[in-house]
């Protein structure tokens, strides 16, 4: 009986999670049908206009944001993640001094994003400016820069789990056969927790993809493509954030339409991480 009830408490939490989800869809579409009916699917994500006065609407210079920034910020992310990782993880595992970083880590993870975007702009953006990159009037390498910052700690402290978790038969049998500490890292830890840790970094990407507030306040709030990483634009969260409060009819449709867009692409990137696995596991 007890097996029974706790089997059906489990299903019941499954069946849950897949209510919710389709619940949070449901939402998203109905409230969109208005924009895509506007401006047609294709129309609304190509369109490069967003005017509220003359009711015009278009998601392209938000998810160009939005992928910039997110991207560049996984790609700042990932040197300095996977040395704490390695360092956490192989060279000084179990020592005290492992700990104290992982908990530094930790707490960095534990940190309100509009701290960050306050730290950006009251400390990063002047440094910026006084070596000479355009941060003026914001940027979107400024708002990646914090967001790899914000990121560093999911990344690293998943890749250290990983690779800590390298078979000690293995690595043994690579010293046994005169490998260095380097050479095993490369050619057995790394290999071996290479599935692990690009599974950390797209859960990164997807933290990076949804930050609001921090890249609010420092990427520029202009819905313009930017076309370097000095121009100010904005992202899906951004525009939604600054302007949902006073949204309706058509604007607010159109603004719910980004936010269906930020999880489709969510979810498209999560699916595509779970391919890329499966294709380096068989």
């Amino acid at each position: 009986m007890k097996d029974k009830i706790f089997k059906s408490l489990l299903f019941f939490a499954a069946i849950s999670i897949l209510l919710l989800t389709a619940g949070i869809i449901y939402g998203l579409v109905n409230q969109s049908i208005g924009a895509f009916s506007e401006f047609g699917f294709f129309g609304f994500i190509g369109s490069s206009e967003w005017d509220a006065v003359n009711n015009k609407f278009g998601a392209l210079p938000f998810i160009v944001g939005t992928l910039i920034t997110s991207l560049l910020a996984v790609l700042f992310c990932i040197p300095f993640s996977l040395s704490v990782a390695l360092f956490n993880g192989e060279y000084f595992k179990g020592t005290k001094t492992a700990v104290v970083v992982g908990s530094v880590v930790d707490l960095l993870a534990g940190i309100p994003s509009i701290v960050f975007g306050l730290w950006g702009f009251y400390s990063l953006r002047p440094l910026l400016i006084e070596w000479g990159v355009n941060a003026q009037g914001f940027s979107v390498l400024l708002s990646a820069i914090v967001l790899a910052i914000m990121i560093i700690p999911y990344a690293s402290s998943l890749s250290a789990e990983f690779i800590s978790m390298t078979p000690n038969d293995l690595k043994e049998a690579a010293y046994s056969l005169g490998s260095t500490q380097l050479e095993v890292v490369r050619r057995v830890s790394l290999p071996v927790s290479f599935s692990g840790i690009f599974a950390a970094y797209i859960l990164a990407l997807g933290r990076a993809l949804g930050e609001t507030m921090a890249v609010t306040m420092l990427i520029g709030n202009t819905n313009n493509i930017p076309h370097s990483i000095a121009d100010t634009g904005n992202t899906m969260a951004s525009i939604i954030a600054n302007q949902f409060g006073e949204a309706d009819g058509l604007k607010l449709s159109s603004l719910m339409a980004i936010g269906l867009l930020l999880f489709l692409i969510t979810a498209i990137i999560n699916f595509l991480a779970k391919y890329i696995l499966k294709i380096v596991k068989n």
